[in-house]
């Protein structure tokens, strides 16, 4: 499982966006692009589960565009807890599948007090764009 979940994290990286934009911290990324550089490995370029490491994990990668239709609204907390990832409880069931990217974007921009708070508008960035790729949804704000 291990392997699984370091092979995602290498494919996310490796599927880096190609545009024009370079960017110099993940500060400096919009949320679509922190998304196709950190989620789209897994969760597909637009958000559906369908992404090239889905087929290589032994869990099923879910459709992020249909989060507020299970849930009747878009839970952007409990989107933000779940990408972090740090303060998910390990259950019997195992770890998280999900890698911890609280911490990765932490320790990318620097792992201090500063960073904690990149981290967090980071993640916040990310919460946006998933919102905006919901059904009925008016973009990325």
């Amino acid at each position: 499982m291990r392997f699984k979940i370091l092979a995602a994290v290498l494919a996310s990286v490796v599927a880096l966006p190609c545009n024009a934009f370079e960017a110099v911290t993940l500060a400096d990324y919009s949320g679509a692009e922190l998304f196709q550089r950190f989620c789209a490995s897994c969760h597909g370029d637009a958000g559906r589960g369908d992404g090239p490491v889905a087929r290589s994990l032994a869990v099923v990668v879910p459709d992020l565009t249909l989060i507020s239709g299970r849930y009747g609204e878009f839970p952007a907390a409990r989107i933000a807890e779940t990408i972090d990832g740090r303060g998910l409880v390990i259950t019997a069931h195992g770890a998280p599948s999900m890698p911890v990217w609280g911490y990765e974007f932490w320790l990318e921009e620097g792992a201090d007090i500063v960073a904690e708070r990149e981290m967090r508008d980071i993640i916040a960035r990310l919460v946006r764009y998933i919102a905006s790729i919901q059904p009925g949804a008016r973009g990325e704000e």
